[in-house]
């Protein structure tokens, strides 16, 4: 039977006001800067795998940021760009990365009203996120936190543990209190939520909210709010 309900939080329950290609058309329209638009895909994706920063493990403040910075500038480079390449890397961060940009980050439709119903339906919840900060103030602003029995984040010092790596999962369970055959994960990241999770024996379900990894796994859904009716379809 599940009790418990784990939630990725980027681009699973929360956002970055718009998505990130709008973000990099803008400044490029900007600094009147052709795009690659070839090499998006493969470029967003080594992005978003490089971009939480340190080895949450030996994790320093400024290492991390440099390492961020860095997985932006290269990026970028990547999409062909080369002119103001350093000033354009700083203005996609502003607008894009947590460490930089918290007041932007916005929820989507759907996650207050199915954290509402899975409460009222006695689920425990948790976020399980591979993020460089502390994400209780981030959550409390967006008025999320209440809802969750346990937030963990990758680089908290209580943690020091990065999906797919087991611990983090497992720490989280060991907070909220349930077995992992009593959960499932929600997240948009193969890798790190699906394998992740499977891998210590809770049931991934894949969020795909922009249609792009179609038949990558069983279980996928493209909103949270079809989660209630797939959790109620297998106890």
């Amino acid at each position: 039977m599940v009790k418990a309900v784990f939630f990725d939080f980027y681009q699973t329950l929360g956002v970055w006001g718009e998505s990130l290609r709008p973000r990099v058309q803008k400044i490029a329209a900007r600094y009147a800067c052709e795009i690659d638009w070839e090499r998006y895909d493969t470029a967003r994706g080594n992005l978003y795998a490089d971009a939480s920063g340190s080895d949450p493990m030996t994790h320093d403040l400024l290492e991390t940021m440099q390492q961020i910075i860095e997985s932006y500038r290269e990026f970028l480079a990547a999409l062909g760009v080369r002119d103001y390449l350093d000033q354009m890397t700083w203005e996609l961060l502003q607008s894009e990365h947590s460490l930089f940009a918290a007041n932007a980050a916005t929820l989507y439709d759907d996650t207050v009203p199915t954290l509402q119903h899975l409460r009222d339906k006695g689920f425990k919840l948790a976020i399980v996120s591979n993020w460089d900060t502390p994400l209780d103030p981030l959550t409390e602003r967006l008025g999320i936190a209440d809802y969750f029995d346990r937030i963990t984040s990758s680089h908290d010092e209580r943690v020091r543990s990065a999906k797919p790596d087991p611990h983090i999962f497992n720490y989280t369970l060991a907070a909220v209190g349930v077995s992992a055959e009593e959960t499932v994960h929600v997240g948009d990241t193969y890798e790190a939520d699906i394998i992740g999770a499977k891998n210590v024996g809770i049931r991934p379900i894949l969020i795909d909210r922009d249609g792009t990894q179609t038949g990558r796994w069983n279980e996928t859904i493209q909103s949270l709010s079809e989660l209630p009716k797939l959790l109620s379809g297998r106890d």
